[in-house]
């Protein structure tokens, strides 16, 4: 089991466009007041995390990205300013991943995986993830395996904190059954629970991965804190060493590190979905 986090600061909201002209950049309330807080959290319960971050983020808050990184968590690689990644012509995919890439490792950054914004990869990501060195790919999907020399650790939609929040994802939520409106804190908790305690059931086999992001403590307060600590909770509970809370969790890239050391005969075909948040 992973818990995941994905994006930070401000780089999405200058992706679409919805950054205030008048508002200095660099002081967004991810970095400032939402991580030191995560990360009192995942210390206290003894769980360490994978953080996709943009690229972007390497150069407007590297001093947090390496905070992250002292802390005994991953910091990998979630576009450069969050495209849709599926959508990207091949010229703005080659340069945007070496961009984000690039970054990274200008403040010594060893980026190990690649989460595709909208959860959707190109016929070319694989190949380009493969010539940049990494070794792990996280879309959207149902089943881990690996592809072309990578492992691939799919999420699922109804694991992500954001698909249960946001207005956007209405069509998601009624291909999953869910229904248009969005859920409460507690729904998302009861769905996240549940999955845990089912992958508990079936000894943990296979791969399962959680995502939430920073920005979802600007609309779901206390009661989005206190879900989220109570589904860490959970998956140390879960682990059956409450003494070892770090055994709960894997970060992505041991996960990944461990399926590729896998003899063949061990590994197979990942099960991806086509669907992303903006064509469900």
């Amino acid at each position: 089991m992973s818990v995941t986090f994905d994006n930070l600061g401000e780089a999405a909201q200058l992706e679409l466009g919805m950054w205030p002209g008048d508002v200095p950049q660099g002081q967004h309330f991810t970095v400032v007041e939402v991580l030191p807080r995560l990360l009192d959290l995942l210390a206290a319960r003894h769980v360490q995390a994978t953080f996709f971050v943009e690229g972007l983020n390497a150069e407007m808050y590297p001093d947090a990205l390496h905070t992250i990184l002292a802390a005994g968590h991953e910091v990998a690689v979630h576009a450069w300013r969050h495209e849709e990644w599926a959508a990207l012509d091949a010229a703005a995919e080659a340069e945007l991943l070496a961009r984000a890439t690039g970054a990274m490792r200008a403040i010594g950054i060893e980026p190990r995986g690649f989460r595709p914004p909208g959860g959707g990869l190109t016929e070319r990501t694989l190949a380009l993830l493969a010539e940049h060195g990494y070794d792990y790919v996280s879309p959207a999907g149902e089943r881990e395996g690996l592809l072309d020399g990578l492992a691939v650790l799919p999420f699922r939609w109804p694991l992500v904190d954001a698909y249960a929040y946001l207005p956007q994802f209405a069509g998601l939520r009624e291909r999953y059954g869910d229904g248009p409106d969005p859920n409460t804190p507690k729904e998302m908790r009861d769905e996240m629970i549940a999955a845990l305690r089912n992958h508990a059931e079936t000894d943990g086999e296979g791969h399962l991965a959680l995502i939430f992001h920073l920005f979802t403590a600007a609309f779901t307060g206390d009661p989005g804190w206190e879900v989220l600590d109570e589904v860490l909770g959970e998956t140390v509970r879960l682990s059956g060493d409450h003494a070892a809370g770090a055994k709960a969790t894997i970060r992505m890239d041991a996960a990944a590190a461990r399926m590729l050391a896998l003899p063949t005969e061990h590994t197979h075909t990942p099960q991806l979905d086509e669907a992303t948040w903006m064509a469900p």
